[in-house]
């Protein structure tokens, strides 16, 4: 099979995007006041309503509609003043009343955009491109189904299906975008992205691992230079970055050699199996007239007022790129630091915190944020911001800093408390490094006579030595710089 690059070349790709996000951060579900938990035993948190018995009638959630209000406002949807909840009717054990209370043509927020940053190296260099959303629609997710084998499954010689209805009626938002991703890479971005914007609303712990953040791919393929959309496949369930990335990059090449065989792409819902890296069909694709989808009968339209929206709109925070370039702007910090923190409400919070505890060297606090803090489980700002003051004192190395960070990790105690009490602090006075770096040029008369012949390389060995020679005390730059002075020196004299 072809490498995607090689693909590319020859085939214009259009990829959507379906997102399903659960709204993990409310109590409870769409319809009912059943507790959203579904770490609980099986079929704990049930009731007519979200078990279908007949008669039951649904009561909107209305944290869950000023949610998806929310998201929508942050990727710049318009808000309908009125939309419908309909039927989507199918027969399948996860939904015991035989339909999906979903959306329909008409959703809470419409016509939104997210712009998407695509870095690039080379002559080429990177681009801006704005991603469409059709639509962000609120449903209802299914059951949860554990298919149970091996000799305690059996049951007359089959393996048993169980259902558990706990995660039955919790609020699911779905975000379908318009067909304007280009490549692999850009539905990862744009996904990476939606899950920054989502977290920063608070409105979904969007884990994709757990499966509270999933998203379906439709990908089809057209060569270049041709208008006519080829057919389209959906890959279900796409539960990390990297799946998401290597399943549409397989399906474009898999396409791609169905075409080029004289072959025909049909239209398919796909699984996609890591372990062995390929897309295998999971059924024919429906059209939307088999789930036989109409207003529901028990759920009357809803009218959003503008006063609504505005409370909605109040309680959006500031979205990560905005947080990112206030971090750019007001502090100096580096645009691929500012992008890390920003994009983790958690990371935000504490490099603020430890920002202001150290407002001189708020650069060095970010890249302790990003380069240290990753590593710990509990450091607080104030260890943050004394590693950042430390480190610009030059009293201890980035390595240090590392091993500081390892002590001081779960803990209340002072970083600058631990490097004074094993004797860590560098000594920066310039006299007293003097002697080391004589000692140890007189030690090395070869590395100096290759420096005079021009190598500069030998400069990084002395200062290993001398590093070496004053047990790990001495600053490396201070000693960097007074070696090149000496070495310079040497040479003239």
């Amino acid at each position: 099979m072809k490498k995607l690059n090689e693909v590319l070349r020859d085939w214009d790709v259009t990829i959507g995007l379906e997102v399903h996000t659960a709204l993990t951060t409310l109590q409870t579900k769409m319809f009912c006041d059943c507790k959203l938990s579904h770490d609980d035993p099986p079929n704990t948190n049930v009731c007519p309503v979200c078990l279908g018995m007949p008669g039951a009638l649904p009561v909107p959630n209305k944290k869950a509609i000023e949610s998806i209000v929310m998201a929508g406002l942050a990727t710049n949807c318009q808000i309908m003043p009125r939309s419908y909840f309909y039927r989507k009717h199918y027969f399948y054990p996860d939904m015991s009343k035989n339909y999906q209370t979903t959306q329909g043509p008409v959703a809470f927020c419409m016509h939104g955009h997210l712009d998407l940053e695509v870095p690039g190296q080379g002559a080429n260099g990177g681009y801006v491109t704005p991603i469409r959303i059709q639509r962000i629609h609120m449903e209802e997710d299914a059951a949860k189904m554990v298919h149970v084998g091996g000799q305690e499954g059996r049951i007359g010689g089959s393996s048993e299906s169980l259902l558990d209805y706990n995660r039955c009626g919790t609020p699911l938002i779905e975000l379908v975008t318009e067909p304007d991703i280009r490549t692999p890479e850009e539905a990862r971005l744009f996904m990476e992205k939606l899950r920054q914007v989502f977290l920063a609303l608070g409105i979904s712990d969007c884990s994709m691992e757990k499966g509270s953040m999933r998203c379906d791919g439709n990908v089809s393929i057209r060569r270049r230079g041709t208008t006519q959309l080829g057919t389209k496949t959906e890959m279900k369930n796409l539960n990390s970055f990297k799946s998401l990335h290597d399943a549409l990059a397989y399906e474009i090449c898999r396409q791609a050699e169905v075409l080029e065989a004289g072959g025909a792409v049909l239209q398919e819902t796909r699984h996609w199996e890591p372990s062995k890296r390929r897309t295998v069909v999971m059924r024919t694709k429906e059209t939307a007239d088999d789930y036989r989808m109409y207003p529901d009968p028990d759920l009357a339209p809803f009218d959003l007022s503008e006063e609504f929206v505005q409370a909605c709109r109040a309680r959006v925070p500031e979205l990560p790129d905005a947080k990112r370039d206030r971090y750019m702007a007001e502090l100096g910090i580096k645009r691929k630091d500012a992008d890390q923190i920003a994009g983790s409400p958690a990371a935000a919070l504490l490099f603020e915190e430890a920002a202001t505890m150290a407002p001189e060297c708020a650069g060095l606090v970010a890249n302790v944020m990003v380069n240290l803090a990753p590593a710990a489980t509990a450091i607080t700002a104030a260890q943050v911001a004394g590693l950042a003051e430390l480190l610009r004192d030059d009293a201890i190395t980035f390595a240090q800093a590392r091993e500081v960070l390892q002590i001081v990790d779960g803990t209340d105690a002072d970083p600058r408390e631990v490097v004074d009490k094993r004797g860590m602090r560098q000594i920066t006075d310039a006299d007293a490094l003097a002697t080391t770096v004589d000692e140890v040029l007189q030690r090395c008369p070869s590395q100096v006579a290759q420096y005079k012949e021009g190598s500069r390389k030998v400069v990084g060995f002395l200062v290993g030595q001398c590093m070496k020679a004053s047990r790990g005390t001495g600053n490396p730059k201070l000693f960097n710089k007074l070696l090149v002075q000496r070495l310079d020196e040497m040479n003239r004299g």
